[in-house]
């Protein structure tokens, strides 16, 4: 079993944390700095540890914000390159990997009267973590001051910089706080994206990718209307960066999303879905068996997707999609696909008993459905 992601932040990184600052610093309070980080430290989750250490370094550091990013500064360990900054860690040559998460909330907190230099500090660190959390509070308050900053750090030479531009302006950036203005209206940070849409490392057009189906689930016609302009003749990685990008719409069915990538077409033929068993208990696995015959006299191209209804505590239902298949469909053929759904309880979603419909969905379209019962 493995281990829990709160241990990426523990005791020894806390203590490690303060020798680094105390030498950068050499009059840092490293034991009071402990003390407060590490209280109750056993019974925190993974954020409540990352605020309490924060909070430890908002105590313990100089009041003075420049002095205290000059502490944090000289406590990092040198920029290796471009490695994998999920790899990182802190080590005798400095600070970085997840100890980096409370230094940016430091710097979020203590920074905003200070933008400019805060900026800088964020730039230092997203090359030894990332800043994508502490950087949307600068975002909120100084947007022209930042958009401007980002812009520039498009072409900088650091690939975890360039990232840093697209994901620290994701408008739902999971575990970070939303960005309601650019939920609103994204043409902030459209340039930027443009800009970084070939961008040479994978780790950023991934991120792109991420930020243009942030901006998808608020406003599908601007990532339609990216499909119309950047997908004809696009070379293969920025084709696989707009299919990552379009993923949210695929799996809505959305009509113009499905037309640019040649999926828009009524399935010409038959599809028929089979629930096998038709009666589960909760925490079991249910098999889909998917039927298809093809009455075109040319290749169909199909995206294939099933709709789940699921029943919920108050008896109502409610529904979502599941990817299943891509396919390309011979003239007159028949084909068959199989699926295992498990119905065992996750962190995200409780499962309750009663009669659950499945939806099978070709090109956005329902052309099959079934029911199963689950039972307690």
């Amino acid at each position: 079993m493995p281990e829990p992601f709160k241990l990426l932040l523990n005791p020894a990184l806390v203590r490690s944390a303060a020798v680094h600052l105390r030498r950068s610093w050499r009059e840092f309070p490293a034991t009071e700095f402990e003390a407060l980080a590490l209280r109750d430290f056993d019974a925190l989750e993974m954020k409540a540890r990352a605020m309490q250490i924060a909070t430890a370094l908002e105590a313990t550091l100089p009041q003075d914000f420049e002095h205290a990013a000059r502490t944090i500064e000289g406590a990092l360990a040198p920029v290796a390159g471009d490695e994998d900054l999920a790899a990182l860690r802190a080590s005798s040559a400095g600070l970085a990997g997840w100890i980096c998460w409370p230094l940016g909330e430091l710097i979020a907190r203590r920074g905003l009267v200070y933008p400019q230099r805060g900026l800088a500090v964020l730039h230092a660190l997203t090359q030894r973590f990332t800043a994508e959390f502490a950087i949307r509070p600068f975002i909120l308050a100084h947007p022209q001051l930042v958009f401007d900053t980002l812009t520039r750090w498009t072409h900088d030479p650091s690939a975890h910089v360039r990232r840093l531009v697209s994901e620290g302006s994701r408008p739902r950036l999971p575990w970070g706080i939303q960005l309601k203005p650019l939920i609103a209206d994204p043409a902030p940070t459209l340039p930027l994206l443009r800009t970084l849409l070939d961008d040479p490392s994978e780790y950023v057009r991934r991120s792109v990718a991420n930020h243009l189906n942030d901006i998808a689930k608020d406003h599908p016609q601007i990532v339609a209307q990216w499909l119309r302009e950047y997908l004809p003749h696009a070379s293969a990685t920025r084709r696989a960066l707009l299919r990552h990008a379009s993923r949210t719409l695929i799996k809505r069915g959305d009509p113009a999303t499905l037309a640019a990538w040649g999926l828009g077409a009524k399935l010409r033929g038959t599809a028929q879905l089979i629930l096998t068993p038709q009666r589960i208990k909760i925490g079991a696995t249910i098999e889909l068996l998917v039927q298809l015959a093809a009455r075109a006299s040319t290749t169909q191209k199909l995206a294939i997707d099933y709709r789940i209804h699921h029943m919920r505590a108050d008896g109502s239902t409610g529904a979502k999609v599941f990817k299943g298949w891509l396919l390309e469909l011979a003239p007159g053929a028949i084909h068959e696909l199989r699926k295992r759904h498990s119905f065992r309880p996750i962190t995200t979603r409780r499962y309750y008993p009663g009669k659950h419909h499945i939806e099978l969905v070709v090109n956005g379209r329902v052309v099959a459905e079934s029911a199963f019962m689950l039972v307690a």
